[in-house]
């Protein structure tokens, strides 16, 4: 799967980001030519920085809602691969700047599709979006990819119109361009080493743990289906190999997820991560009238098990175990990118 991405040109939106800086160390150690776009770093301890990506990378800070300057450095790059996360990527924010959200979400999306229609370098177009892109109406078993589209908070409805809108360009423009493959992927809930985003489960507990407060939890009963950030990543590269090469063969929609007996409540995560560090303490505290977030969502992976060959590599218990270590590794002083690149070869063997 590497060999394909060796000395060709990689262009990411949202490199800066928790999965952004994970998919662009492991292209670069891969041997790819990575061109970056996104908004600077949101956290102080941020991933991206941490793992110096700024000075092995061609690091291009900008925002998907400026249509010209996004079109410009794809046009200026000259891509074989696209890989499109720069997102809003968190539910509670969405209500509190829903105008924001949908309009890095949708109208930024549509910026990236716009530009790559205008490129005629881009063979492999993945076009991140989120589980939560389904109507989510809580039953047991998991969405497929053509279950409908929606969302009742602002962030799932930004992501199923972003959807929306990239079925759009695919009917209307891309399926008129043999050499392009284009695909819209789905992932469940990815946690790993690196995330510090607020009102998220595993980087609320190690900043709860790291000052010594009790890790508060609102929602403890929600379940998930986690998964560790090198799980949804590997099948977007390889998804993104088989677009490049067999376009119409392999355009569409995707998930990739743990299968559903690998899911876990708020409340287990957080107590693995207590147990796997060795300290800290939790604390429910139930909120009345707090916004709504799902408590069950699951995907249906059938189609990627069965035509890409894909499947989780890691448990949903190693995939914590990792997570967990990554912190105290690195908490403990251990340099982040020696920590990431060991995580990414045990992950990765064949990684060259």
């Amino acid at each position: 799967m590497f060999d394909i991405y060796k000395g060709r040109k990689v262009f990411i939106t949202g490199h800066t980001g928790f999965k952004g800086s994970w998919l662009a160390f492991l292209l670069h150690e891969a041997g790819a030519e990575v061109t970056g776009y996104a908004l600077p770093p949101t956290s102080v301890a941020s991933h991206f920085d941490q793992l110096g990506l700024a000075a092995s990378i061609d690091h291009r800070v900008g925002d998907v809602c400026d249509a010209t300057a996004l079109s410009r450095s794809i046009a200026e790059c000259q891509p074989d691969f696209v890989f499109h996360l720069a997102a809003q990527a968190l539910v509670r924010p969405s209500y509190a700047d829903p105008v924001a959200t949908f309009a890095t979400n949708v109208m930024g999306s549509t910026h990236l599709l716009e530009a790559v229609r205008n490129c005629d370098s881009v063979r492999s177009l993945v076009y991140i979006t989120s589980d939560k892109c389904y109507e989510n109406v809580e039953w047991i078993w998991g969405y497929r990819e053509n279950d409908p589209l929606g969302g009742a908070d602002p962030y799932s409805a930004s992501k199923g119109a972003a959807e929306l809108v990239f079925s759009s360009y695919a009917r209307s423009f891309f399926k008129h361009r043999s050499t392009l493959g284009c695909a819209s992927v789905r992932a469940g809930n990815v946690i790993g080493g690196g995330d510090w985003a607020v009102d998220r489960i595993v980087p609320d507990c190690i900043r709860a743990i790291s000052s010594g407060r009790p890790i508060v939890l609102r929602n403890p009963d929600a379940t998930r289906p986690w998964q560790h950030v090198l799980e949804p990543l590997s099948g977007y590269l390889l998804l993104g190999a088989q677009l490049f090469n067999a376009p119409i063969r392999w355009s569409g929609a995707w998930n990739f997820g743990p299968s559903s007996h690998e899911v876990r409540t708020v409340e287990e995560v957080a107590q693995h991560m207590v147990e796997r560090i060795g300290t800290g303490e939790i604390c429910v505290e139930r909120q009345v009238g707090q916004l709504h977030e799902a408590n069950l969502l699951q995907l249906n992976c059938d189609k990627a098990a069965q035509l890409l060959r894909w499947k989780p590599r890691w448990g949903v218990d190693k995939a914590l175990d990792a997570t967990a270590d990554w912190y105290a590794r690195t908490l403990s002083g251990e340099d982040v990118a020696q920590v990431t690149r060991s995580q990414l070869r045990e992950y990765f063997p064949e990684l060259p």
